[in-house]
């Protein structure tokens, strides 16, 4: 960290702060500071390694609206993923661990943010944030919550209902059946989502194993059969059935109605 600020330090937040810029491009300061592009660039990496600001790609950084007391700062998840897909004009939704936590079904805090968008795969991390990005099709975002952060920054988080279907279709990568049907069948006595709601979701962004095992499970929760039928005449019969819970061994009790091995 760095003790004090130096005099291009000092002039760099006061022309961001002045100006009430958060994010700074290479380039922005030659100008404005009257440095060389070599002293911007230097002057950019060790404010990065200051962590002081954070850089969000080669080339462009955000700063703080205010330097913190002690001058290290980071950018909160909301922030970072803001200016991430803004710079690739993208969309995103927070999901999997983070939803999972936010809506009180595991009280693990993760230590990475998640997130669903249409434009980047791998992992990044910004400042203090890592970031694991899921690439998907663009049909496949929606259903969203959008909260406001204390800093005024929308951030945009899977709904509650996009969740326990992503915890069904996405249980591979988020390690959450069979603990999922249990969210569901809370959810769904508690009233906090409703069937309607549920089974609209899953027709929308579930594939055919997510209905199946939703279908499945609506039923052994005696669902009333019109709701039942929706998820039903969105399948097909089928010889390849699934596991039940998908971490067992595919041997039990065969269910034809939903293509589903009950393997519990």
């Amino acid at each position: 960290m760095k003790q004090s600020l130096g005099k291009l330090e000092r002039k760099l937040f006061a022309y961001a702060q002045l100006r009430g810029l958060t994010k700074l491009y290479t380039g922005d300061l030659v100008q404005a500071l009257g440095i060389t592009p070599n002293q911007e660039k230097k002057l950019y990496a060790r404010l990065t390694a200051a962590r002081m600001i954070a850089r969000v790609r080669r080339g462009l950084y955000l700063v703080p609206k205010k330097l913190p007391l002690g001058g290290v700062w980071t950018p909160i998840e909301g922030e970072a993923l803001n200016a991430l897909m803004a710079d690739k004009r993208g969309k995103y939704q927070i999901c999997g661990p983070n939803t999972f936590n936010r809506y009180g079904y595991d009280e693990q805090v993760p230590n990475r943010t998640y997130a669903y968008n249409n434009r980047l795969y791998g992992d990044k991390t910004i400042g203090a944030v890592s970031i694991t990005l899921i690439k998907v099709a663009d049909k496949r975002l929606g259903s969203t919550d959008e909260f406001r952060t204390p800093q005024g920054d929308s951030v945009f988080y899977s709904s509650r209902a996009r969740t326990l279907v992503d915890a069904v279709h996405d249980w591979s990568r988020f390690d959450s059946l069979p603990r999922g049907y249990q969210w569901i069948e809370s959810d769904l006595k508690q009233k906090k989502v409703s069937v309607r709601e549920l089974i609209t979701i899953a027709l929308k962004f579930g594939d055919v194993g997510t209905r199946r095992r939703i279908g499945y499970l609506l039923e052994g929760l005696k669902i009333e059969e019109r709701f039942l039928k929706k998820l039903e005449r969105s399948l097909n019969r089928t010889s390849a059935y699934i596991p039940w819970n998908p971490k067992k061994r595919k041997r039990g009790r065969l269910i034809p109605r939903w293509g589903v091995v009950d393997n519990e």
